[in-house]
């Protein structure tokens, strides 16, 4: 069994698409040189992003759209 599990990931955000952009954004960030934030076993990028996403040492935040000019 794959742990964490999707479902329980996905209580952390608020879509898979948000999920799938948070852990590439991240892992592109580790693989950068950036410290994780977690302890994993894995010196795998995106593992390590999912994990820190699940331990909620990451947030996100949704841009808002802007208003249009008038």
């Amino acid at each position: 069994m794959i742990y964490p599990t999707l479902s329980s990931l996905l209580e952390k955000v608020d879509s898979k698409y948000t999920l799938v952009v948070a852990v590439a954004k991240r892992a592109r960030q580790l693989v950068d040189g950036q410290q994780k934030l977690t302890k994993v076993e894995s010196n795998k990028p995106v593992t390590i992003a999912i994990n820190e996403i699940y331990d909620e040492k990451i947030a996100y935040e949704r841009n808002k759209p802007e208003k249009p000019a008038e």
